[in-house]
């Protein structure tokens, strides 16, 4: 039996910044994708990876009608870039951003990381599809350091079980967000709670979004890691 694939855009070139080191958090991730089943592609070059998702429609029917998937694309997106901080479009291509739209225009998970909500500014899409975003002057993070992370147990059976927990993290605060977010986990900055985890039921296709994951240390803790594999199945079971 073949393995559900995972295509792990990894923030490289333009996509990269002095703050995140990218290849860490996403071999972080490729770690927790494998532990969920998955065989795992990683793709520093974003805009030519976005660019292969642009092909033909991901599933369609067969000679008897019945829906196939198309050969070649994965069965998850994961998102863990940066802004490309030289001004130019991101997605930075006409065809990435073909690729970009088709993912979400045909209903297809998927699973967002950290500073991913600052880019993609290019496509109106992304923010529709992500359930939210980085606003510049906005939104800010306090100093990175130990995070107290709030579970929000009426959040539904995804965090059923795991309790409040600390890790080393940045804290995202102020982020932008829509109505129809589900949030999962929150952290107090200056007396009101942030999001930092959310799910979103988009029409067909399902995202989550995980704005910890800063670092490597961030994917040590236990209640972390079992959240995004509870997230990974749930993404998976649209």
């Amino acid at each position: 039996m073949t393995a559900s694939q995972a295509l792990v855009l990894s923030g490289g070139g333009r996509y990269a910044d002095p703050w995140h080191p990218f290849a860490e958090t996403s071999g972080a991730l490729a770690g927790i994708l494998g532990e969920a089943g998955f065989g795992v592609e990683t793709a520093d070059d974003v805009d030519a990876a976005l660019a292969g998702l642009a092909g033909p429609s991901a599933a369609g029917p067969d000679a008897e009608g019945l829906l196939t998937e198309s050969p070649g694309l994965p069965d998850l997106l994961v998102v863990n870039v940066g802004l490309p901080r030289d001004g130019s479009p991101s997605p930075g291509t006409p065809e990435a951003a073909a690729g970009l739209r088709r993912w979400l225009a045909d209903g297809r998970p998927l699973l967002v990381s950290h500073s991913s909500s600052t880019s993609f500014l290019d496509s109106p899409e992304w923010e529709d599809a992500l359930g939210g975003r980085w606003i510049r002057g906005t939104s800010m993070h306090p100093k990175y350091g130990r995070a107290a992370i709030h579970v929000v147990p009426e959040s539904g059976a995804l965090v059923a079980g795991i309790g409040d927990f600390e890790l080393m993290d940045e804290r995202y605060s102020y982020l932008q967000t829509a109505p129809g977010i589900t949030v999962h986990a929150t952290h107090t900055h200056e007396h009101r709670e942030h999001p930092v985890m959310w799910s979103l039921n988009r029409g067909g296709g399902r995202t989550f979004f995980d704005a910890l994951g800063h670092d490597a240390a961030s994917y040590e803790s236990p209640e972390h890691r079992e959240l995004l594999l509870r997230a990974i199945a749930w993404l998976m079971a649209s």
